[in-house]
C-alpha cells in the first residue's frame, strides 16, 4: 500500500499483514489534538520512498515516541509507537485508496494512562 502528504513531496510504501485492522485512534495529549486514525505496522513493514530529507520529526518527554511531518504542507505521515517501538503508526488519511470514514465508528486507545507514566 502507498501513503503520501498532501503535496506529494513524501511517499511511503506500507506492507499491512492484517490489512486496516485494528485502526484506531489514541487520547495522549498529541494525538488527541491531532485526532488522525491509524494503523499500526512492524518498523520493517515502512519504507520512505520519497522525500526523506523532506521530512520533519517532533518529539517530546521521553522521545520514544517519534512523530513525521513533510515540512512542505505539514501532514503527518506516520510515527514511530511509544506503547511499542517496533511499530510505526501510519495515518489512515494519508493512505492511497483509503477514506477514514469508511471505518467509523473507530476506537480510540488511552494514550493518556500510558503504562510508562506509572
Amino acid at each position: 500500500m502507498k501513503a503520501s502528504c498532501h503535496c506529494g513531496a513524501v511517499e511511503l510504501e506500507i506492507s499491512l499483514l492484517n490489512g486496516l485492522e485494528g485502526a484506531h485512534r489514541c487520547t495522549c495529549s498529541f494525538c488527541k489534538r491531532r485526532a488522525a486514525p491509524n494503523v499500526s505496522v512492524p518498523l520493517e513493514a515502512l519504507r520512505v520512498v520519497k522525500g526523506a530529507d523532506n521530512l520533519t520529526l517532533y518529539t517530546w518527554g521521553t522521545h520514544t515516541a517519534q512523530h513525521y511531518f513533510c515540512k512542505t504542507c505539514g501532514i503527518y505521515t506516520h510515527h514511530q509507537r511509544r506503547s511499542n517501538p517496533n511499530e510505526y503508526g501510519v495515518n489512515l488519511g494519508a493512505m492511497e485508496g483509503v477514506n477514514p470514514a469508511d471505518h467509523e465508528p473507530m476506537p480510540w486507545l488511552d494514550g493518556q494512562n500510558h503504562p510508562s507514566d506509572q
